[in-house]
């Protein structure tokens, strides 16, 4: 059976639903479960109605969800701070939208079954020039989880690119709802935040492919 990040009914949920040189992370928390992003981030709401800081940041496809241990319908442990991820479940449409701009970089945790792409691009919808990518490995572990005790996603690996210009969107492809995000960082090759003990227990005994290949691209570390 595939594993998935969220539960049966966050198809559902989709249907019903700064400056440029300053570093920001989104944790997701106070995202409603299974809701839709949306502008949640941008002066608006997620789905449910739920409102966060405007920090004019927008998305599409991305719907939220709180780890089962906390209540909610997410397969997920460990993750990098509190309860809330988000994963992408519309194609070709995934695509996270910052009008004001952010340059330096870009970073996240994820946790992922599948290999996928992310792309940096310096318009808005995933258009004009691709300023940067992050290729991601499948690392999340099944059912070899440890520490914070339910969820098959539940290695989180911190990575990110450094680029120059200045980026607008990003574009999050592959890995439909078998990929997690969390802590996205603006303005920063390595995301804000860190993930629980045992994760970081986790990272220290190796990621195998995932570590190979963060290896490969050189080193990308977690702030403490």
């Amino acid at each position: 059976m595939k594993l998935h990040v969220l539960g049966a009914a966050a198809s559902l949920a989709l249907a019903t639903a700064g400056s440029a040189n300053a570093a920001i992370v989104l944790t997701f928390e106070g995202v409603g479960d299974l809701a839709s992003v949306d502008a949640y981030y941008n002066g608006g709401t997620d789905s449910l109605g739920n409102s966060g800081a405007n920090l004019g940041v927008s998305f599409v496809g991305a719907v939220a969800g709180v780890d089962s241990d906390a209540g909610g319908s997410a397969n997920i442990a460990n993750e990098p701070s509190a309860s809330t991820i988000i994963a992408f479940l519309n194609t070709p449409s995934a695509i996270l939208n910052y009008a004001a701009g952010f340059d330096t970089g870009f970073s996240f945790f994820y946790s992922s079954t599948t290999a996928a792409t992310v792309n940096v691009y310096d318009g808005l919808n995933a258009t004009g020039n691709l300023l940067g990518s992050i290729n991601l490995a499948a690392q999340a572990n099944g059912n070899g989880c440890v520490g914070d005790p339910n969820g098959g996603f539940c290695n989180w690996t911190p990575i990110g690119v450094a680029f120059a210009g200045v980026a607008k969107s990003i574009d999050f492809g592959g890995g439909i709802n078998a990929t997690g995000y969390d802590n996205i960082t603006f303005g920063a090759a390595t995301p804000g935040g860190a993930p629980e003990p045992a994760a970081w227990a986790l990272m220290l005994a190796g990621f195998g492919l995932a570590g190979a290949a963060l290896r490969r691209r050189g080193p990308v570390g977690a702030n403490a």
